[in-house]
């Protein structure tokens, strides 16, 4: 299974106001491992970005000047997306802004993200999973130990890359983060180690037995008159 978990900044909240993409972040996901594939585009909006979302992504009007427009960089980043299931937090907002990018075009190749590609929301996911508690990407990061210490602000391709680990963790099975049919530790037998969680994990030979430690009669003895007590007092056990 191909998945591409994806992240945008934009100029602003509403793409019915006019707002546009300004970045695009994914990396490709294929059977819940990371292969190292990934997409990342600064893209020149062709309009100013609010300062309100200066302050969340700090991508400034300047850094943009220079940057290629959303029409010249479609066909690569829909290529890349293509046939894959998008997982995205939150979403409607990331699709709804690609969607209008696309309209915008008028492309007779690329209609829309459902034409071309699943999605699957994972604050939905999220919220199925915790109702009730906060479930933004910081507070999931918290909530499975996820490394998120880089990300003094928003950016498309560092939170894609969280994303992608805090799903992992999020939908279970997978604890192992290295690089699909990567062996990252240099060690021949690392496979052996090392698998994907559910899966059947089975010792060396080569290990020592593990030791048995066994009561001892005193221990036994302090054992069978606790029981003793416990019964007097009318008390249940199943020892």
């Amino acid at each position: 299974m191909r998945q591409i978990v994806l992240d945008t900044e934009t100029t602003g909240l509403d793409p019915k106001s006019g707002h546009r993409i300004i970045e695009i972040g994914c990396v490709e996901l294929i059977n819940r491992k990371l292969t190292g594939r990934h997409y990342h585009q600064y893209i020149n909006p062709e309009r100013e970005v609010d300062d309100g979302a200066i302050e969340v992504h700090g991508i400034t009007n300047e850094f943009l000047v220079d940057k290629p427009v959303f029409s010249q960089v479609v066909d690569e980043f829909m290529t890349f997306c293509d046939g894959a299931e998008l997982v995205i937090h939150n979403a409607p907002f990331d699709v709804g802004f690609i969607d209008a990018e696309l309209k915008r075009l008028g492309s007779p190749r690329w209609q829309s993200v459902a034409a071309h590609c699943g999605v699957l929301d994972t604050l939905a996911l999220a919220r199925e999973k915790h109702p009730g508690q906060k479930n933004n990407l910081d507070a999931l990061c918290k909530r499975y130990f996820v490394d998120n210490s880089q990300r003094d602000l928003h950016g498309a391709l560092l939170d894609a890359e969280i994303l992608a680990d805090v799903y992992l963790m999020m939908t279970g099975g997978q604890t192992d983060l290295a690089l699909a049919g990567t062996d990252t530790s240099g060690d021949d037998d690392a496979d052996n180690e090392t698998q994907e969680a559910g899966s059947i994990r089975r010792l060396s030979a080569q290990r020592a037995p593990l030791s048995v430690v066994r009561a001892s009669a005193e221990e036994l003895q302090a054992h069978e008159e606790f029981l003793a007590e416990l019964e007097k007092a009318g008390g249940k056990h199943f020892w």
